[in-house]
């Protein structure tokens, strides 16, 4: 076999990985499942200036067919009438709607987990729901997550749900950031035991959790200058040997995260370096940003380049072309795929090494602002990235 080819192992060898060593989350009970207990439910979205998309969620909520829930949107001090949308809404089948007027941000708190905290603390459910405003809920949602809760003895459970894509640059990058997540949790089709913490990972979109567990761990207090919050709430949790199920629901819950490309950067700078580093396992820290660009850039940019410029620059390099073509095939054939998969148009796959150098781009952004310069909903955070405290 011509060297040229054995070259093209590893990108074989990530096609398969890609394609057969991530095992999805188990899907949600049926409607039909077990009924059980029913507690109590306290649905907490913290909204800040989402004026775009409280109306839609919090009517989606109001649908739940569950029979005790209540509503509580903490209006983390909008100036988009985000409160009053909330106020206008009828209560559905909740026993209420209530909007919190959010208080000031203490020192050393992020504005998502004052908010969650908030809202906590003036809940009157044994089971807490924390949800985000981007966020669609079919009706049987939330009696589905509680079957789960009990089917699998959580203390939490967390979803991954639909991801709505309606522009050229969510398509385009969004299925490169969470392939990257889907590698470094293979595994969430097995509840997440406290052995196993430094793999716990919940979604912040969707996270349900009993009082008791949430309480046991001082709940968002403890993770109350984290810019990747929900996955540090998994870890202080599951340390401390809560349960933590992850489930799919791509049927019954969706999340629009960005709108233009705009948001989108600002979105993935705020989490991507602190959220990488901060799963990293033990004594990687330092190698997983550079090694995370490596794999962006390598896997999926340079071989489209070379197969461009080959001809130009060494045109009688032909086992230069051959691995080429050959690897950017196999990078055409993944993100195809991949796409599918993320319910992305097909077609955006055939730009995957654009995808990848944006996301790329996004990563070294994040990376190089570090310390102190992460800025989200208007307001600016002083925070170390992991690994770089004191």
């Amino acid at each position: 076999m011509p060297i040229s080819l054995l070259l093209t192992l590893p990108w074989i060898l990530v096609g398969f990985l890609m394609a057969f060593g991530i095992r999805f989350p188990r899907p949600l009970p049926g409607r039909q499942a077990h009924p059980g207990p029913r507690p109590r439910v306290s649905v907490i979205v913290p909204a800040r200036n989402e004026a775009h998309n409280i109306g839609r969620c919090v009517a989606s909520l109001a649908a739940q067919e569950y029979p005790d829930f209540e509503i509580l949107v903490v209006d983390d001090r909008s100036d988009d009438g985000t409160g009053e949308i909330v106020r206008s809404l009828p209560p559905g089948n909740a026993g209420g709607i209530r909007v919190l007027e959010g208080t000031p941000l203490p020192p050393g708190w992020f504005g998502k987990p004052w908010a969650c905290h908030q809202g906590a603390q003036a809940a009157q459910g044994d089971l807490l729901l924390f949800t985000d405003a981007d966020t669609v809920h079919a009706p049987d949602l939330l009696a589905r997550s509680v079957a789960a809760l009990q089917e699998d003895g959580a203390g939490v459970i967390s979803l991954v749900g639909r991801q709505i894509m309606e522009g050229f640059w969510q398509r385009l990058v969004q299925p490169h950031v969470f392939a990257l997540i889907g590698l470094r949790f293979p595994r969430l089709h097995i509840p997440i035991e406290s052995d196993r913490w430094q793999e716990a990972v919940a979604n912040g979109q969707y996270i349900l959790v009993t009082r008791e567990a949430y309480e046991g761990v001082a709940g968002h207090q403890v993770v109350k200058g984290e810019v990747v919050e929900d996955i540090r709430l998994a870890q202080e949790l599951a340390r401390n040997g809560v349960r933590i199920s992850i489930r799919g629901a791509e049927d019954v819950f969706a999340t629009r995260m960005y709108r233009n490309l705009g948001e989108l950067v600002e979105g993935w700078t705020k989490n991507m370096a602190t959220g990488a580093r901060q799963v990293a396992p033990w004594g990687l820290s330092a190698l997983v940003l550079p090694g995370l660009l490596l794999w962006l850039l390598i896997l999926w940019v340079v071989p489209p380049l070379v197969l461009l410029g080959a001809p130009v620059v060494a045109p009688g390099a032909h086992g230069v072309l051959l691995w080429a073509g050959v690897t950017t095939l196999c990078g055409l054939a993944i993100w195809v795929a991949g796409s599918l998969k993320m319910g992305a148009p097909p077609q955006y796959g055939l730009l995957f090494p654009l995808g990848a150098a944006t996301t790329a781009f996004i990563l070294l952004r994040s990376w190089l602002r570090g310390a102190g310069r992460i800025e989200w909903k208007g307001r600016r955070y002083a925070v170390a990235l992991p690994g770089e405290e004191g």
